[in-house]
């Protein structure tokens, strides 16, 4: 019999192929009593098992492949942090001694706690650390039972292998990113988890959130996974076989064609150019931008310096950074997006706490101004790199006229201090706000007047106007990028713009969805901002596109207020020929 499963798709295309299921050892602990001069003997044990994990997390580290996704060492390194953290260490060899029980029992005590605490945070992005939390622990479970890795050799993979876990560990992903894995599905995890992002990374059909997928497949099943729409279709009929392997076949087929454009010019059929750039978390990212066709990088999150690490990042630091993209890129733009911490991105320098509502809080610009001198610091590292390229500074939640006058400010003081040592710099430094909170992209008309270009952060424009958190599967659903409000409030800043001549560019994950760039481009965006694997899928819908027929549909998609007949005519757009 046919089960169908759906889940949060991560990553795109269709997957055929036989299951291996990943188990875990976790749960199916137990609990028994240690006598009290067996206790030192367990803790050593535990200790010992905590040591094996950080060896085995620091080769990994070591071994990653030079193809994998820039998030990977991000991630292992922060699991190898954990593994120093003493709420995870000193604690179970508490529980050891005050319990007299097993080292296994004594971990898993201490992991319930912490997993209770992560769940206890309203703010969804926090509350999805706690799977790093669990990672992290299965990997010393595994060291204390002596237990193999779940994953089989990587040359006894064959070409249509679905891992079927209840989650991966970023250590698991340096294993997978050099397998023959098709691709995996989880039970757990949520959009913005690791797992997520990784998946999107590696760009192979992935599907989480499945909630009981390894307790419904058995091993070896045939498993068809939909990586676009987040289905999972277990023991299919030959029908429904027959059906995804042609859609297989024309997935596949469409991208070999896509490759064909990565050398030719972005322009619509009326001969207008669209300027695509790519997003990068990390300088190595860059090798991503060249082989995708971007015309340069339209933004590049700086958090990376400022995560995951003890000590604030000095200003030298910062500038090798920049200064190397910069070099690499040869000229083209590279948009720095000054530290958005705060909220979701907490280092432990930073000593502001976790507030009751943190996507609310002291984050983006705020901070930003809250701390001038370690703004300051970002500002003249960027400054100093504008001299080996084309940089440009991008403020990030702008709120309000008096924000953005005071970031200009902190940047007039910052050229001041570089000219006063004789420091070269470019003499001038394009600057930008972006635009992702409702109150600015209603007061926008009041930024053109100080700012070279305009970015539109849809992802949390979308969020912050519907007051609703993708990520909570309760109310997901609710969130709709064409959205009468959104639509309008996307309008409105692409319309100010445009009539100021003031570039404006999109670079939430609307810019990558092929199936509204055509609606972006009839609302007059020219430029997008997007994932590198998603560049080549947005050109091909550019290059089938004549302004003069989207326009006219578009114009009326920001008129209407029925979401009923937004969706028809955004169908009807996406229904216009392309030749």
């Amino acid at each position: 019999m046919s089960i169908i499963l759906h889940g949060v798709p991560i990553g795109g295309g269709i997957a055929i192929g036989r299951a291996h299921l990943v188990l875990h050892s976790m749960e199916d602990v137990v609990h028994y009593s240690i006598d009290e001069e067996d206790v030192p003997a367990e803790v050593a044990r535990f200790d010992e098992a905590i040591r094996a994990t950080r060896k085995e997390l620091e080769m990994l580290w070591g071994s990653i492949p030079e193809n994998a996704p820039a998030e990977l060492g991000a991630f292992l390194s922060l699991h190898i942090m954990l593994l120093s953290d003493i709420t995870l260490t000193r604690e179970p060899r508490d529980i050891i001694a005050s319990q007299r029980c097993n080292a296994e029992w004594a971990l898993k005590t201490q992991c319930d706690a912490l997993v209770a605490q992560f769940d206890a945070i309203e703010e969804t992005y926090l509350r999805e650390r706690k799977h790093d939390i669990l990672q992290v622990v299965e990997r010393v479970f595994k060291n204390l039972d002596g237990s193999a890795s779940d994953l089989p050799p990587v040359t006894s993979l064959l070409e249509d292998v679905i891992l079927v876990a209840h989650d991966l560990s970023p250590a698991d992903m340096v294993y997978f990113k050099d397998s023959n894995f098709a691709a995996f599905v989880t039970d757990v995890g949520g959009a913005t988890s690791h797992t997520a992002i990784l998946g999107r990374s590696l760009d192979m059909p992935s599907v989480i959130a499945l909630h009981h997928a390894r307790e419904l497949m058995r091993q070896d099943e045939m498993v068809i996974v939909d990586g676009q729409q987040g289905v999972v279709i277990i023991n299919p009929e030959e029908t429904v076989l027959s059906e995804y392997r042609r859609r297989q076949r024309a997935w596949r087929d469409a991208r070999r064609k896509l490759s064909s454009l990565r050398k030719g010019v972005a322009k619509t059929r009326d001969g207008t150019p669209i300027e695509l750039v790519a997003n990068i978390e990390l300088p190595k990212d860059v090798e991503d931008v060249k082989r995708s066709g971007a015309m340069g990088v339209g933004l590049f999150r700086s958090e990376f310096l400022f995560l995951g690490r003890d000590t604030l990042p000095s200003e030298d630091e910062q500038f090798e950074a920049y200064r190397t993209v910069a070099e690499a890129l040869k000229g083209q733009p590279v948009t720095v997006r000054t530290m958005d911490l705060g909220a979701d991105k907490n280092p432990k320098w930073l000593n502001h706490g976790v507030a009751d509502n943190p996507a609310l809080g002291l984050t983006g610009i705020r901070l930003c101004l809250a701390e001038p001198l370690m703004f300051r610091a970002q500002l003249r590292a960027l400054l100093r790199a504008s001299a080996y390229g084309q940089i440009r500074i991008l403020f990030p939640m702008v709120n309000c006229l008096p924000e953005l006058r005071q970031s200009l400010a902190q940047l007039a003081l910052a050229r001041e201090e570089l000219a006063a040592e004789n420091v070269p710099m470019a003499p001038k430094v394009e600057v930008g706000a972006m635009i992702e909170i409702p109150s600015a992209a209603l007061v926008v008309g009041s930024f053109v007047r100080y700012v070279d270009f305009l970015s539109i952060g849809t992802n949390d424009l979308i969020q912050y106007t519907l007051a609703i958190d993708r990520n909570d599967d309760a109310v997901s659903h609710l969130y709709d990028p064409v959205h009468p409000a959104v639509l309008k409030l996307i309008g409105h800043t692409i319309k100010t713009a445009n009539k100021a001549n003031i570039p404006v560019s999109v670079c939430g994950e609307m810019a990558g969805d092929p199936k509204l760039t055509r609606m972006l481009l009839g609302i007059g965006l020219r430029r997008f901002s997007m994932h590198p694997a998603n560049i080549l899928a947005v050109k091909q819908q550019v290059l089938a596109t004549h302004l003069d027929e989207v326009s006219p549909l578009a114009a009326r998609m920001l008129r209407t207020e029925d979401p009923d007949r937004i969706a028809d005519l955004l169908n009807q757009l996406n229904a216009l020929p392309g030749t």
